[in-house]
């Protein structure tokens, strides 16, 4: 991976940081990530409008993934809802790394070495450790965060594989959030016969700035997929863990213990291994 790409997924990570934490803030997170989905949307039609269409071998990959976002959209607002920000959102993005390193090896052919496994055990042991930082006995959140987390390295694999087929991962990328800005929409329209829209609330503006946000951190990666092997991408890119405990602490208001500090770094380091034997 060349220091250009490297440095283009370390800022969608601070990206992707950035929009959860607009979204663990917002007291309507179903609406707001629906906005956001459609904040997306709107940004991805440049990209529809200008660019070839993606070719046909790369039309299934785009509607699985459409399908596994909304199941991760839907248990990160659960996991959200029921967890703190800097515990939800490592296990998560700190599981994933893991899942797609084993999924790509599986149905990708990436190869695997003790070094990867190496990283496996660092992931692991901070996830554990994250799981029991608020309580012992209701493991109800990290086991959200954590199927959260199986949603994204699922994506992740199935957008690797769509983009390689795609012919160009930046049109791949514009269908795919545009397809993915409709099914949340209509969720919420089902529930509160209303669209979640209102152009004169502030906070609508927001997670459209949010979604925005999201399309950017997520193309950067579809787009580095096409270049680099698919667990490294994901791994590098988990070091958002940490961009995600400084937000929680700085803006909502979380503690940053030593022991949650410790978790993040070992989830980060294991990510990073992950990343750099490939």
């Amino acid at each position: 991976m060349s220091p250009f790409v490297l440095a283009l997924v370390l800022c969608a990570a601070l990206l992707h940081a950035s929009w959860n934490a607009l979204l663990k803030s917002s007291a309507d997170r179903l609406g707001s990530l629906a906005v956001m989905t459609i904040g997306a949307g709107l940004g991805s039609l440049p990209l529809i409008f200008f660019l070839p269409l993606p070719l046909a071998a790369s039309w299934p990959f785009i509607a699985l993934s459409a399908v596994l976002h909304t199941g991760y959209n839907l248990f990160l607002i659960r996991a959200y809802r029921i967890g703190d920000f800097s515990q939800s959102y490592p296990i998560a993005r700190g599981s994933s790394p893991l899942l797609v390193t084993l999924g790509a090896a599986l149905f990708v052919g990436e190869e695997m070495s003790m070094l990867t496994l190496l990283g496996v055990i660092l992931i692991s042991v901070g996830i554990i450790s994250l799981a029991h930082i608020k309580d012992h006995v209701n493991l109800a959140g990290p086991i959200a965060a954590f199927t959260t987390g199986a949603f994204i390295a699922a994506y992740t694999i199935t957008d690797g594989m769509g983009a390689r087929a795609s012919g160009n991962a930046l049109s791949y990328c514009g269908w795919l959030f545009v397809l993915d800005s409709i099914p949340l929409a209509l969720i919420y329209l089902w529930r509160h016969r209303r669209l979640p829209i209102t152009l004169g609330v502030s906070e609508t503006w927001t997670a459209l700035g949010g979604g925005f946000m999201s399309l950017l951190a997520y193309g950067i990666v579809i787009w580095a997929v096409t270049l680099a092997p698919m667990g490294t991408v994901s791994a590098l890119r988990e070091t958002s863990v940490l961009f995600a405990a400084l937000i929680g602490w700085l803006f909502l208001g979380e503690k940053l213990s030593m022991r949650r500090i410790l978790s993040c770094l070992l989830i980060t380091v294991g990510a990073v291994v992950l990343g750099l034997h490939l």
